[in-house]
C-alpha cells in the first residue's frame, strides 16, 4: 500500500474549498432540520446530526483521505474487484439475517445495529469500473474500430444489464436512473457512433417504460407530476406539501430551525425532502445559494476532466462530477415540481451514512485527479 501513495502535486484548492463548504452546509442544514423529528422519535435531539457524523462523515472524510493519497493506477488495476464486492453486496441483501428491508424494498445489509446501502458504494463502484474499462478499450478502438467500437458497446450493455435486473429487484428505479444516465454520460464521452446513441435513447426509453409501468406507485408518481393537483391528500401529498414549504420560505426564510412543514407535514424531512424544508427555513436566498455551490462544483469537476492528461482519470472526474451533480438536479428538481417524485438523497445533505460515505471518497478521487492533473 505503501508503494501506492502518491506525491502532492497541485491540489486544486478551489475544489477542496467547495467540497469542504458544501459539507459543512449539509451538516448544519441537517442539524436543524431534523433536530424536532429526532427528538420526537428518539427523545435526543441531535439523534441523526450524531449518526450522521459517526457512521457518514468520520468514516467518509478518512476513506476520503486514502482515496485522495493512493495513486489512481491502483484504483484503475483494481477495479474489477471493486464492483464485484459491490455486487455481491447488492445479492446479499436478499439473504434472510444478512438483508434487511422497509416496506417492499429490500435495500440493507445489516450487522448487528449497524446497518448500509450497498448501491450507493455501487454508485462509486460502477464509476471507477467504467473509467478503467472505457479507458483500457480506447487503445483497442484505434486498431480495430468498427470491431472494437461494436464490442464495446455490447460489454457496455451486458454490464449495465446486470446492474438494472439487480436494482429493479430491490425496487430501487432511482439509483438505477441514475447509473445508468452517468455510465451513458461517461460512454458516449469516447466518441462513440451516433448509431450506437440511437440504439441506448431507445432501449433506456424503453426499459424506462416497463420499469414505471410495473409498479403502480411510479405510474402515480408520473400521475402526480404530470398534473400536480391529482389527489393533493393522497398520491399527490408529498409533493404539494414540498411546494408550500418551498412558498412558505419567501425571499428571506423563516430562519433556521422555525419550518412548520418539518413538524409533521412534510414526509422524509430528513432524507428526500430535506431541501424544501431547507428553502422554508432560508428562503430564496439560501436555495439560491445552496444551488451556487454545486454549479461552482460542477465548474471544478468539469475543470478536472479538462486538465487530465489520460483516459482513466478523465474519465473518472467526470463519472464523479455526474453522479453529484445529476443526483442534485434530480432532487431539487422533485421538490419544486420539475421533475417526478424519486426518492434520490440530495448529495452531501441529506441523512445517510451510506450516501455521505460514498460521496466523500468520490471527492478524494476527484481532488487525486485535480492533483495529477497538471
Amino acid at each position: 500500500m505503501s508503494k501506492s501513495l502518491a506525491r502532492n502535486k497541485n491540489l486544486d484548492y478551489s475544489l477542496l474549498a467547495i467540497i469542504a463548504i458544501i459539507v459543512i452546509t449539509g451538516i448544519v442544514i441537517l442539524s436543524s432540520v431534523s433536530a424536532a423529528f429526532a427528538f420526537k422519535r428518539y427523545g435526543d435531539t441531535y439523534h441523526f446530526l450524531k449518526h450522521q457524523i459517526l457512521f457518514g462523515l468520520l468514516p467518509g472524510l478518512f476513506l476520503g483521505f486514502l482515496a485522495y493519497k493512493i495513486k489512481l493506477s491502483f484504483f484503475k488495476k483494481w477495479s474489477g474487484p471493486f464492483i464485484l464486492l459491490a455486487l455481491i453486496m447488492m445479492i446479499l441483501v436478499f439473504l434472510p439475517g444478512i438483508g434487511s428491508s422497509s416496506g417492499d424494498a429490500a435495500r440493507w445489509i445489516r450487522v448487528g445495529s449497524f446497518s448500509f446501502q450497498p448501491s450507493e458504494a455501487l454508485k462509486l463502484a460502477f464509476v471507477i469500473y467504467l473509467a478503467a474499462w472505457l479507458s483500457n478499450r480506447l487503445e483497442k478502438i484505434k486498431q480495430n474500430k468498427e470491431a472494437s467500437f461494436w464490442g464495446t458497446f455490447l460489454s457496455f450493455l451486458m454490464v449495465l444489464g446486470v446492474i438494472i435486473v439487480l436494482l429493479f429487484c430491490q425496487s430501487n428505479a432511482s439509483t438505477l436512473g441514475v447509473i445508468a444516465a452517468v455510465g451513458i454520460i461517461m460512454y458516449f464521452s469516447t466518441n462513440t457512433p451516433v448509431l450506437h446513441t440511437i440504439i441506448t435513447v431507445l432501449l433506456g426509453g424503453g426499459g424506462l417504460f416497463l420499469i414505471i409501468k410495473a409498479a403502480p406507485y411510479r405510474v402515480s408518481r408520473w400521475m402526480v407530476f404530470l398534473n400536480p393537483d391529482l389527489d393533493p391528500m393522497g398520491k399527490g401529498y408529498q409533493l404539494q406539501q414540498a411546494l408550500i414549504a418551498v412558498g412558505s420560505g419567501g425571499v428571506g426564510g423563516a430562519g433556521l430551525g422555525m419550518s412548520a412543514q418539518k413538524f409533521g407535514f412534510l414526509p422524509q424531512t430528513v432524507s428526500d425532502s430535506i431541501f424544501a424544508v431547507f428553502a422554508e427555513e432560508t428562503g430564496f436566498i439560501g436555495a439560491a445559494i445552496l444551488i451556487f455551490l454545486f454549479l461552482i462544483f460542477l465548474w471544478r469537476g468539469l475543470n478536472a476532466v479538462k486538465e487530465s492528461q489520460d483516459n482513466f482519470p478523465k474519465l473518472l472526474a467526470l463519472g464523479i462530477t455526474s453522479w453529484i451533480i445529476i443526483q442534485t438536479f434530480v432532487n431539487i428538481g422533485a421538490m419544486i415540481g420539475i421533475l417526478p417524485l424519486t426518492g434520490i438523497p440530495l448529495p452531501f445533505i441529506s441523512y445517510g451514512g451510506s450516501a455521505l460515505t460514498a460521496e466523500l471518497i468520490g471527492m478524494g478521487l476527484l481532488l487525486n485527479i485535480s492533483k495529477n492533473s497538471t
